[in-house]
C-alpha cells in the first residue's frame, strides 16, 4: 500500500509564498520523478513542476522564476517553493510520483489528494 499526501495549501495575498510539502510512504522500492500539477476551476490540470531522482527539473512557462521544485530522497518527499503568486496561481495543487513497489514490479504513477491554493488580488 502507498499513500502521497499533500501539505502546506492556503489563502495568500498576491505576492505572497507558500511551500507545498508531498510525502509518499508505504511500500515503496524506489521513487522515479516526482511532480507538482494543478487544476483551476473550468479548466484542465496542468504540469507545473517535475524533478527526476537525480534532480533535474523542468517547469511551465508560467511560474518560471518563481517557483522552486525541490525533493529529499531520504524522506520520499518533494516540495514546492512557490513565491510572487499571482491570483491566476490559485488552483487545486496534486502531487505525483512515480514509484517501484519491488524490484520486479513496473513503475506506476501514485497521486494524492489534492491541496487547495488561494491567492487574492
Amino acid at each position: 500500500q502507498v499513500q502521497v499526501v499533500e501539505s502546506g495549501g492556503g489563502l495568500v495575498q498576491a505576492g505572497g509564498s507558500l511551500r507545498l510539502s508531498c510525502a509518499a510512504s508505504g511500500s515503496i522500492f524506489s521513487i522515479n520523478a516526482m511532480g507538482w500539477y494543478r487544476q483551476a476551476p473550468g479548466k484542465q490540470r496542468e504540469l507545473v513542476a517535475a524533478i527526476t531522482s537525480g534532480g533535474s527539473t523542468n517547469y511551465v512557462d508560467s511560474v518560471k522564476g518563481r517557483f522552486t521544485i525541490s525533493r529529499d530522497n531520504a524522506k520520499n518527499t518533494v516540495y514546492l517553493q512557490m513565491n510572487s503568486l499571482k491570483p491566476e496561481d490559485t488552483a487545486v495543487y496534486y502531487c505525483n510520483a512515480d514509484i517501484r513497489v519491488g524490484v520486479r514490479e513496473g513503475l506506476y504513477r501514485y497521486w494524492g489528494q489534492g491541496t487547495q491554493v488561494a491567492v487574492s488580488s
